[in-house]
This record gives C-alpha cells, sequence and structure tokens, in this order.
C-alpha cells in the first residue's frame, strides 16, 4: 500500500472518530454511512478496527459511542498540555477577580476549541465543557481572535463559514461580522451579547503568539442578570493583561532554549 493510501485510511479513521466523539446522540452504522459516503465495506473495516482499538465502543443498541481508550488520550493530553500549564495561573488570577466562569481556547478553522475552563463560583452557571468547540462568529474568543487574522486569511476564512442563528443576537451574515470586527480591533477586545446563548454574556481578549503559530484568546462568561454593562466594563482591564500575559509567557515559555534547559 503506498503512503498517500495510508494517509487516506488514517485521514477516514480520524474522520470516523470526529463524528462519533462530537455527535451529540450515538450514532448507529446507518447514520455513518450517510455521514461518510464510505462503501458499506469498508465503512465496516475502519469501525471494526476502532472497536478492536477500544477508541469506539458499541451500546446495548447497537449505536457508536468514545471508547474509554480514547478518553484516556484525551485526558492525557489534557493534563500534559504545555499551552494550557502557562495559561492556567493566569486564568485562576482572573477568575479570582471576577468571579465567573473563564475560558481559555484556540483558533481551529473556523472554530474555537476550548483548552481549559474555570467554573464560576456562582450558584447560577453556563454550561460549557473543555474539548468543545464553537463558531467563531458568534463567541468572544472567537471574534476576538478573528480579528487579528491578516486580512486576507480571514477573508477565506468568513467565506468558508456557514452562518446559524442561535438567538436573535447572532451575527447572521458575512458582512455584519466583518462590521463587527473593526470596533474590536480598536479597543483591544471583543464581547458575546447572547449570541451564542440566550442569557448569556462574555468579555474577550486575543492571544497571538506568531512564533508558536498560536491565535485563541482567554474571556470572562457570565449570565447576562449578573453581568451588565458597567460590570462588563470592569472585566476589560483583566481579561486584557491575563491575555497579554499568557502571550508573553507562550513566547518565553515555549521557546527552544527554554525547553533545552
Amino acid at each position: 500500500m503506498s503512503s498517500s493510501d495510508d494517509t487516506g485510511t488514517l485521514g477516514k479513521a480520524i474522520h470516523l472518530l470526529d463524528l462519533i466523539a462530537s455527535a451529540q446522540d450515538a450514532l448507529r452504522f446507518s447514520d455513518l454511512l450517510k455521514l461518510t459516503g464510505q462503501p458499506k465495506g469498508s465503512l465496516h473495516r475502519q469501525l471494526r478496527h476502532l472497536v478492536v482499538e477500544g477508541l469506539v465502543d458499541i451500546s446495548p443498541d447497537g449505536a457508536y459511542q468514545p471508547g474509554i481508550r480514547l478518553l484516556k488520550f484525551a485526558s492525557r493530553a489534557w493534563a500534559r498540555n504545555t499551552v494550557r500549564k502557562l495559561a492556567e495561573p493566569h486564568m485562576k488570577v482572573l477568575h479570582e477577580i471576577t468571579g465567573e466562569t473563564v475560558h481559555f481556547g484556540m483558533l481551529r478553522g473556523a472554530e474555537i476549541v476550548y483548552l481549559d475552563k474555570l467554573e464560576s463560583r456562582q450558584a447560577v452557571r453556563m454550561h460549557s465543557q473543555v474539548g468543545n468547540a464553537s463558531p467563531v462568529y458568534c463567541t468572544g474568543i472567537g471574534k476576538a481572535a478573528i480579528s487579528c487574522l491578516p486580512e486576507d486569511r480571514l477573508a477565506d476564512l468568513v467565506h468558508q463559514m456557514r452562518f446559524h442563528r442561535y438567538t436573535a443576537s447572532t451575527i447572521a451574515d458575512a458582512a455584519a461580522l466583518q462590521d463587527a470586527l473593526g470596533p474590536i480591533r480598536q479597543r483591544g477586545y471583543a464581547e458575546d451579547l447572547e449570541e451564542h446563548q440566550a442569557g448569556i454574556c462574555c468579555v474577550a481578549a486575543s492571544i497571538v503568539v506568531a512564533s508558536q503559530n498560536f491565535i485563541g484568546g482567554i474571556s470572562v462568561t457570565a449570565p447576562v442578570f449578573r453581568a451588565g454593562p458597567s460590570e462588563r466594563e470592569k472585566w476589560v482591564a483583566p481579561v486584557r493583561q491575563a491575555a497579554s500575559s499568557i502571550a508573553e509567557d507562550m513566547t518565553h515559555g515555549l521557546s527552544p532554549a527554554h525547553q533545552d534547559r
């Protein structure tokens, strides 16, 4: 088998894992057949290999779900992630100042993947999980991150987006997103005002480390009844400071000189 065939097989297996792990409800063989467009025989073989390796499990009703081995990989990757470790102390400072939920995420395509989270100390909180991804156009970290992209890369990314209106406040088209990014660049932070989840808002700042090819951000998130304009204004300076400190630590902490010590 050629190297290109090997790459294709691996890519299909990863795509299968991604579908199974990302699905809100466990997927059956017929679901995966429609989603992948693969021949039945090839799909059967790939699923069988994934099950044998413990990366996928079959539920009693015949549906496919993430396997225990895959969860172990994810847990170890999260625990050993150097970027997350560098960000953690600054997240804790921001969490102590605000008392609200703090998210740290990175740009991946047209989504923000959440690398870490510190939960609010308040009784009413938002639902989110480390490892989940959210669209950039309706999240604070997402808008902050893409506001730093070069114009050509931003144009390509926006062209790929498929806008979905999650709430009445969601940015629903490319023109509206471009209009929103100008003020974000000028003031140095972004807000999500019930754009992804009704009743939830956030203040976010971008983290850009060119030497590490990292673009992401950090945010403070809370229910709107606890976070009016005056409260969000108080978060701006601490959020921007946290973003700046993380970027500085990533620049030095991930440098080859530092890693050789």
